[in-house]
């Protein structure tokens, strides 16, 4: 019998030691030398216009090093896909979900950094929202995005030999409808993230399962080769999906960072990780089956509905990739 050196063999964690002996470095564990702790100003609507933003008395308070929003990136909006570049991660026309980053603070201490937020001023315009897929796609529902018509991001139509055919020849149709709510990932680490801009390179340390996703989309954000752009490995503390794309902390520490010349380490409350970082989509789907009367099944069709979220995101790969 042939003698397997992985297969049916105890295989140790070469992490685990590490963690449950406490001696594992995780990225709110960084300390670097002149850092500063940075904290979010987030929206309190699901869809509103940005009218103004004022940060002038929170950029005078003692002990605040920067103040940033959107107006001090370039402009450059992130999507895995070309056709669905979409989020700006600091917004500047408008707010699309609760807890969405509006503008980000870098002070001396955590203390100060929320004293800070307080200072800033937002006016908003409410605008109506859509909470559901399936609204959200009738003719007249309100633009999450007004290049989406019907609030349509990507539409994958995939058929494979005669469906219609088959369902007719069938000896029994049944059609059955289903619905999955969103889920938020509940890892132990909420998310965290150091960005330290020294000598015209950046490095970052986070929580991550894509480090070559976020150093292109920092690159392409913030406008830094990519070959000056470092992630660094670090503990993760959990992830089951959710730490593989870019998030909208990783640009406002870095921002903060290339403002201030100095380390900016930020990390989410448990409730900012469940709001502001990318979770499991919601769907509604319905599935039609066609059987021989023996129950071969001769015939499937799928009709998918995933609720993306307010941005597209890595969403059209969720949507497409398990179609191939």
């Amino acid at each position: 019998m042939q003698e397997y050196r992985i297969v049916g063999k105890g295989i140790s964690r070469v992490d685990s030691l590490a963690k449950v002996t406490g001696e594992a470095i995780y990225t709110a564990d960084l300390k670097l030398p002149k850092m500063l702790v940075a904290k979010v100003l987030r929206s309190p609507y699901p869809h509103a216009r940005i009218l103004h933003i004022d940060t002038s008395r929170a950029e005078r308070l003692p002990g605040v090093k920067a103040v940033v929003t959107g107006f001090d990136g370039h402009g450059v909006k992130w999507g895995v896909f070309r056709y669905t570049q979409d989020h700006a991660m600091l917004p500047t026309d408008k707010v699309r979900y609760v807890g969405e980053d509006v503008a980000a603070v870098a002070a001396v201490d955590e203390e100060t950094a929320l004293e800070a937020l307080e200072l800033i001023r937002v006016e908003y315009e409410p605008l109506p929202a859509v909470f559901d897929p399936e609204e959200a796609m009738r003719e007249g529902a309100p633009l999450i995005h007004e290049e989406y018509p019907r609030n349509i991001n990507v539409h994958v139509h995939i058929e494979v030999g005669d469906v219609d055919r088959a369902f007719r020849e069938a000896y029994l149709v049944r059609e059955d409808a289903f619905r999955a709510s969103g889920e938020a990932y509940a890892m132990m680490e909420p998310y965290a993230v150091v960005a330290h801009y020294h000598n015209g390179y950046l490095d970052l340390w986070m929580p991550n399962a894509g480090p070559h996703v976020r150093a292109k989309a920092l690159s392409n954000l913030l406008k830094i080769p990519l070959n000056h752009v470092r992630v660094r490995r670090i503990a993760i503390g959990g992830a089951f999906g959710g730490r593989s794309e870019v998030q909208p902390a990783d640009f406002a520490a870095a921002l903060l960072s290339i403002k201030t010349e100095r380390p900016v380490k930020l990390v989410l409350t448990r409730e900012e990780n469940a709001t502001s970082t990318r979770q499991v989509h919601d769907m509604v789907a319905t599935i039609k089956t066609g059987v021989k009367r023996d129950g071969t099944i001769v015939a499937k069709e799928f009709k998918v509905i995933y609720d993306g979220g307010a941005y597209s995101s890595t969403g059209p790969i969720a949507t497409s990739i398990p179609y191939y």
